[in-house]
């Protein structure tokens, strides 16, 4: 179950994380944990046998109505201790789960923020507030395992007593001559083996209620899930339309995205531009078909990039995100996507790149290990590392939101000769940046203010439109109020 299950269940976290929210429940993962733990635990071989229940009684009943009469009694007391235990378990066990994944996700945010909190000298306030929560957590916890422990200790009372009610009722009987020994000794065995696993359910019933919490949200995940297409379309050449998209991260708020339309043809290049938060970032992903307009379609070679299939569509994409995120292992395995390694077309990328000599620089070369996030890396080595990982396999779209931007002059450089590589081999190139330097390389230049586009042209055009901002020459700034954007266009 959990082989089946899990590699969905990622999959499935994965698209939730590159949503509009940026957050995934990963819980999901525990919840499959927690369904296997019970699935080959003891927990569910009580629930095996509790059907036996009907049928131990009724040969009982069989021996002698009057023992069959207690046994029912005694069945009929632990269903009811069971009920009186859902009733008290339910609440207190989710209120638990909720709390001990809270603290969890907060001790995981205080972990990503170590730096700043040591460097800050927050440590004592981070603490505290995890404690806070671990708190929580602990009287939640203390007050199942007085509830559980309560009741588990009356429903074993309660059987033994049954038990030896059913022991003295038979000797009674064997007394008075309406039955003999074996018939005593016969029922009291059976009402134990009848009710032992409704006391086993009582005492493990937290497992149980977790269990089957675990179930019912896999369930309700299951109905959500994307399916990819499954029509394979040809590679595409590069030909990029966007149609008048328009995109709202949080419904009945203002969109981010108003009304863009441009048409890229395959092999050239497009610089986007704009002051922060003017929607370059979330164009990208809409281009990139990671989230969908709610009006107006992004098209690659005429279909809609957004049902393409991921995988095979990402073997054509090359995709250099603003934050770099690397994955522990070597260099060679980030390059190649995390996939099998072809060494040819790793080195190929990296060459293309220009991170070649950079790599072999490294302690081991394409063999170093760069730790969890590319821990052991500098930035700027990291993202010459994700810019030939961007290009690996010959893609014939590539996408870079801001990729100088922790690069030295070295850096810069060979992302501008890069850039003129791929320029020559027609590959279709979108960069999202500030600095003229490099703007002034690509074929056009698209001007985004407040989600609506200003501007969209030839380069050098919307570059003479353009004006320094007062923090330096290397930064450009939204079209001035004397050029409108109809002339630009």
């Amino acid at each position: 179950l959990d082989r089946r299950l899990s590699p969905a269940a990622l999959a499935s976290v994965l698209r939730e994380a590159a949503g509009v929210t940026g957050r995934a429940n990963t819980d999901v993962l525990r919840d499959i944990a927690q369904l296997r733990t019970f699935l080959s635990g003891t927990g569910v071989q009580a629930l095996f046998d509790a059907p036996w229940l009907p049928i131990y009684r009724l040969v009982i009943c069989l021996m002698h109505p009057l023992l069959g009469l207690l046994a029912a009694l005694g069945a009929c007391m632990l269903v009811a201790l069971g009920m009186l235990n859902e009733r008290l378990m339910r609440g207190r066990a989710d209120r638990a789960l909720r709390y001990s994944r809270e603290t969890t996700r907060h001790a995981d945010a205080l972990t990503r923020n170590a730096e700043v909190i040591i460097g800050m000298g927050m440590t004592h306030a981070a603490v505290a507030s995890w404690e806070m929560r671990h708190t929580q957590l602990l009287d939640a916890q203390a007050q199942i395992g007085n509830v559980s422990s309560r009741l588990s200790a009356v429903a074993r009372s309660t059987r033994q007593g049954l038990q030896i009610a059913m022991l003295a009722l038979g000797a009674w009987l064997v007394i008075d001559q309406h039955a003999s020994p074996g018939i005593m000794v016969a029922a009291t065995i059976l009402l134990g083996r009848a009710l032992q696993p409704v006391e086993q359910l009582i005492g493990g019933w937290k497992v149980l209620v977790e269990a089957r919490g675990a179930w019912q949200r896999l369930s309700e995940r299951s109905t959500g899930q994307a399916t990819d297409s499954a029509l394979e379309l040809p590679a595409p050449i590069g030909r990029l339309e966007v149609e008048r998209a328009i995109f709202s991260a949080v419904p009945m708020r203002p969109p981010l995205i108003k009304g863009v339309a441009f048409t890229l043809e395959a092999g050239e290049s497009l610089g986007v531009i704009g002051p922060s938060a003017s929607g370059k970032t979330t164009l990208i992903r809409l281009i990139l078909g990671i989230w969908k307009p709610q009006a107006g379609v992004i098209r690659l070679d005429g279909a809609d990039i957004s049902r393409w299939d991921r995988d095979a569509l990402g073997q054509h994409i090359g995709y250099l995100p603003q934050d770099v995120e690397l994955f522990g292992g070597t260099v060679a395995q980030n390059i190649a996507r995390l996939g099998p390694i072809d060494s040819e077309q790793v080195v190929a990328a990296a060459q293309l790149a220009h991170a070649h000599e950079m790599i072999l620089r490294l302690p081991e070369g394409f063999e170093t290990q760069i730790g969890d996030a590319g821990a052991t890396l500098s930035g700027g080595q990291r993202q010459r590392i994700a810019f030939a990982r961007a290009l690996y396999g010959n893609p014939r779209l590539v996408v870079l939101d801001e990729p100088n931007a922790n690069l030295d002059a070295q850096g810069e450089t060979a992302l501008a000769a890069a850039l003129v590589e791929l320029k020559s081999r027609g590959v279709t190139t979108i960069m999202v940046g500030h600095r003229p330097a490099l703007m002034s390389q690509l074929d056009k230049l698209a001007v985004l203010n407040d989600g609506v586009l200003e501007a969209f042209g030839p380069a050098a055009a919307v570059l003479l439109k353009m004006r320094p901002v007062i923090a330096g020459p290397n930064r450009l700034t939204r079209v001035t109020a004397e050029a409108p954007a109809e002339a630009l266009a």
